[in-house]
């Protein structure tokens, strides 16, 4: 068994190596939390915490359709100036015959293209979309009575968590105007 010359000692030290372990453990935590305290604050202070999407839609367009094409175009500008992001998931226009799809332009070989429907295309925040004749855009059945250009066509975008904006599209000549 091994001795201890001088136990005072001894105990002062293991109450010194005690207290600088026990204040380590403490404050390590302390530090933490406050670092992430004061993060969240500056998120919150720059107004994205919990924000929801504030969608923005302008800058309708319609093109106008040939004539015997059952089918045309339609662009919008939408933005969102929220903290949160939304997603369109449904579009809707009055006096169509048939249903409004959303679709995405691709390129195959060739120069040729061609267009896929998709479900719903999502809005970042912050950020905006631009639909075009290169990306995303809506394919329109043309109504039965016929639109001349600077007609409005009322459109009903639905979003995620944003619900329904109702917004009026100009019908254009292809070509007239830039649509990027």
């Amino acid at each position: 068994m091994r001795r201890i010359p001088d136990r005072a000692s001894f105990l002062r030290g293991l109450d010194r190596r005690r207290l600088r372990d026990g204040t380590l453990a403490v404050l390590v935590p302390v530090v933490a939390c406050g670092t992430a305290l004061a993060g969240l604050t500056v998120w919150v202070g720059a107004g994205r915490a919990g924000s929801p999407a504030r969608l923005r839609v302008t800058e309708g367009r319609v093109l106008l359709p040939s004539v015997g094409v059952p089918e045309t175009a339609a662009f919008f500008r939408i933005a969102n100036e929220g903290g949160s992001a939304d997603t369109l998931v449904r579009i809707t226009a009055r006096d169509v015959p048939a249903p409004v799809t959303l679709s995405r332009h691709r390129m195959k070989p060739g120069n040729a293209a061609y267009r896929s429907a998709i479900d719903s295309v999502s809005v970042p925040p912050g950020e905006g979309l631009a639909m075009s004749p290169t990306g995303v855009d809506l394919t329109v059945p043309v109504p039965p009575e016929a639109w001349h250009a600077g007609d409005r066509v009322p459109f009903t975008l639905e979003f995620r968590r944003g619900g329904p904006v109702r917004v009026l599209a100009v019908v254009v000549r292809p070509g007239t105007v830039a649509l990027q």
